[in-house]
């Protein structure tokens, strides 16, 4: 069965138009669901929408309210709010270009494939895909989707290209706040060194089908195991290394050579030369200024 394109319309940039298709870069993976059971009787548990002292109450007379304060509520009409959602848009402009440097990761929420809706786009797709690579720039825009609007961000991609929703300014926390407690000093050269040769030593390339959920996968044993046992109880023991306790300070120097020493490389890592241990900085006599030279 053929994607089903999640938007259709077109790009403008200024006089001209692409007509796209986009698609949805991602899905869901494998993720097990679960139901509220009541054990005795084996049967789901179901919870009915009640109201304190009223109780049960019927789905048509169910609206949405926004809390102003405790217990008090702006009561909102379905109708109403769906008068002010956005009527979806079959065009995106692009109204800025910026370095691709020049977006956090942290600004990008959900990727989408774009490509030319027919033959006849393919010519003037491919020149905005090879002008945004040539010139580095990621095209800027916003775009009316079922009832939101959001911003959006275009690259070239293959033979294609992204497009990615942005997150607003105000969805994202500021990193000052988190990390200004942090001492702003320079680490020890010996164990910069060491670190670097223990990354270099775990660098590989990036196979994303290496990496498994492994929570998943153990629950996916554990109902295995159940169904075969009939619903008896089991525990998955999980193995893990014997952690040592006593004393809480770490001796990172140890624990860093004990690493770069230990037979762990990523799997396809290039084998790292090996550095010499910095040495201690040595006090030189400072250099005399250049004397001027006169006119």
């Amino acid at each position: 069965m053929a994607a089903r394109a999640y938007w259709q319309g077109q790009i403008r940039l200024a006089l001209v138009s692409i007509p796209v298709e986009i698609y949805a870069a991602t899905k869901s993976g494998a993720q097990i669901a679960f139901h509220q059971i009541h054990q005795p009787s084996g049967k789901r548990v179901r919870y009915e929408k009640t109201v304190p002292g009223i109780g049960p109450v019927d789905p048509e007379d169910i609206v949405k309210g926004y809390e102003l304060s405790k217990g008090d509520y702006v009561l909102l009409q379905p109708d109403e709010i769906e008068a002010v959602k956005l009527e979806s848009k079959k065009t995106l402009e692009l109204t800025q270009f910026v370095d691709a440097s020049e977006i956090d990761v942290l600004y990008y929420e959900r990727p989408y494939y774009v490509v030319p809706a027919d033959d006849l786009a393919e010519e003037a797709f491919i020149v905005l895909r090879e002008a945004l690579r040539r010139t580095r720039k990621v095209g800027l825009g916003q775009l009316a989707m079922r009832g939101r609007e959001y911003v959006v961000s275009l690259k070239p991609c293959g033979r294609g290209m992204v497009l990615e929703t942005l997150r607003y300014a105000d969805e994202v926390n500021r990193a000052q706040s988190y990390f200004r407690d942090i001492e702003d000093a320079k680490p020890d050269a010996e164990l910069l060194d060491l670190a670097e040769t223990l990354i270099e030593k775990k660098t590989a390339p990036f196979k994303p089908d290496s990496f498994h959920d492994r929570y998943v996968d153990a629950l996916e044993r554990l109902i295995e195991k159940k169904k075969k046992s009939k619903g008896r109880r089991i525990i998955e023991e999980e193995e893990e290394g014997t952690v040592a306790r006593g004393s809480n300070v770490i001796d990172l120097m140890a624990a860093l050579k004990k690493s770069v020493g230990s037979g762990t490389a990523a799997s396809g890592s290039k084998p790292v030369a090996k550095k010499s241990p910095a040495k201690a900085a040595t006090r030189k006599t400072p250099a005399k200024p250049a004397s001027r030279k006169r006119a």
